[in-house]
C-alpha cells in the first residue's frame, strides 16, 4: 500500500511574508517525506484566504527540485473550473521536471468558489465536469485532438504539447459520496480516490463495490482498478498527545466551516466517535493509525493508496515534521509487516 500526505498549503495569519514562510515551511516538509520513504504528496487547489494552493503544480515543480522519489499529485485539481488544455500541460511539464512522478487527481472540489471567479455557473457543476474530464483524457491519449463541446472551443487536429515522460500520465478520479462519481470512475477505469472526512468508512464499501463493478462490465481489469482513500490524519508518538494535538484547531477550523454550511458546532464527543474504530479520523500513535488503515483497507475490499490530511488542524510545522518521521519510520513499517 502507497501512503502519502495531501496538503491543502494553509496559510498564517498575517501578512504575505508570514505566507512565504509558510510556503517555504510546507516544502521542507515535502522534502522531509521524500527522506522518511512516504510514497506520495499531493497539493490541493483553493481559492480561498486560509489557503495557499491556488496555483499546486508551482508548488509541486518547487517540491520536485527538492525531491527524488516521492511522486507528487494533485489533491485535487478543480477541473470543472479549468481548462484542461493548460491542466495537461501543466502537470506534463512537472513530470518533465521530476522525472516520471507526476499525477493528477481531478474532481469537482468541496468549495465553491472557483466558479465565479473563472466565469462559470454553479448549476453546470456535473456536466462542466463531464465534458472537462473528456476533453483531458483525450489530450492525455493522443497527441493531436479533434473534440468539441459546449463550455470550451472546439480543437480542430491540434497538436498539444509538451508530452509527459510518463505514457500514460496518472489521472485519478477524486470522489466524495454520489454514486454516479464512482460508476463513472469504473466505466472509465480511472483510478478511485476517495475522500473520507466524516462518518463511518466502512460505508462507502457499497460505494466501491458500484465501482469495481462498472469496471468490470467496461472491461477493464481488476488490477486497473485502484481504490486510493483520503481522511484526516495525525500521528504522535502516543494517541493520547495525538488528540490533545490535533482536536483544538480541528474543532476550530470545522467549527467556522460549519457556520458556511449551517452544520453544528464541533463537539468533543463527536470527535471521539470520528476518532473511534470504524470513524473516518485517524487521530493516534503509531500502531492505532497503522491498525486502522488495514482495518478500513479490509472493510472497503482492499485499498492501494491512503493519504493523511494533517494541515487544517492548526498544527506547527514542528508537529507536523514530526508527524511526517513517524509515518515514514513507525507506520509504513507496521502496514508493511
Amino acid at each position: 500500500m502507497e501512503i502519502g500526505i495531501d496538503s491543502f498549503a494553509a496559510a498564517m495569519p498575517g501578512t504575505a511574508a508570514d505566507n512565504s514562510v509558510a510556503l517555504a515551511q510546507l516544502l521542507e516538509r515535502i522534502e522531509k517525506a521524500d527522506k522518511s520513504g512516504l510514497d506520495i504528496f499531493g497539493i490541493g487547489e483553493h481559492h480561498r484566504k486560509e489557503f495557499l494552493d491556488a496555483a499546486p503544480t508551482i508548488i509541486l515543480a518547487a517540491a520536485a527540485a527538492r525531491t527524488s522519489r516521492i511522486r507528487l499529485s494533485s489533491a485535487v485539481t478543480v477541473l470543472s473550473a479549468a481548462d484542461p488544455v493548460r491542466v495537461f500541460q501543466n502537470f506534463a511539464t512537472l513530470d518533465l521536471i521530476s522525472k516520471g512522478r507526476a499525477e493528477m487527481v481531478v474532481g469537482r472540489g468541496s468549495f465553491t468558489e472557483a466558479f465565479p471567479l473563472f466565469g462559470y455557473k454553479l448549476e453546470d457543476y456535473d456536466d462542466l465536469f463531464t465534458e472537462k474530464l473528456d476533453l483531458l483524457l483525450n489530450i492525455r491519449d493522443h497527441e493531436t485532438v479533434t473534440w468539441s463541446g459546449k463550455f470550451r472551443p472546439a480543437l480542430r487536429h491540434q497538436a498539444i504539447y509538451p508530452r509527459p515522460l510518463q505514457a500514460p500520465l496518472p489521472v485519478w478520479l477524486g470522489v466524495g459520496g454520489t454514486p454516479a462519481s464512482f460508476a463513472r470512475a469504473g466505466a472509465l477505469g480511472l483510478p478511485l480516490m476517495v475522500a473520507v472526512i466524516g462518518g463511518e468508512t466502512h460505508r462507502f464499501r457499497p460505494l466501491i463495490d458500484l465501482y469495481r463493478e462498472a469496471g468490470k462490465r467496461a472491461g477493464h481489469p481488476a488490477d486497473k482498478l485502484k481504490v486510493g482513500l483520503h481522511s484526516l490524519g495525525y500521528v504522535a508518538p502516543t494517541t493520547a498527545a495525538a488528540i490533545a494535538d490535533f482536536y483544538p484547531g480541528y474543532a476550530a477550523t470545522f467549527t467556522r466551516i460549519g457556520r458556511e454550511r449551517g452544520w453544528p458546532p464541533v463537539t468533543r464527543t463527536q470527535f471521539d466517535a470520528q476518532n473511534g474504530p470504524r470513524g473516518a479520523l485517524l487521530i493516534g500513535g503509531p500502531e492505532e493509525v497503522a491498525e486502522k488503515i488495514m482495518r478500513h483497507s479490509e472493510a472497503l475490499g482492499g485499498i492501494s493508496r491512503f493519504t493523511f490530511q494533517m494541515d487544517n488542524a492548526e498544527l506547527s510545522h514542528e508537529k507536523l515534521m514530526q508527524s511526517i518521521e513517524l509515518i515514514g519510520t513507525r507506520v509504513i513499517p507496521l502496514i508493511n509487516a
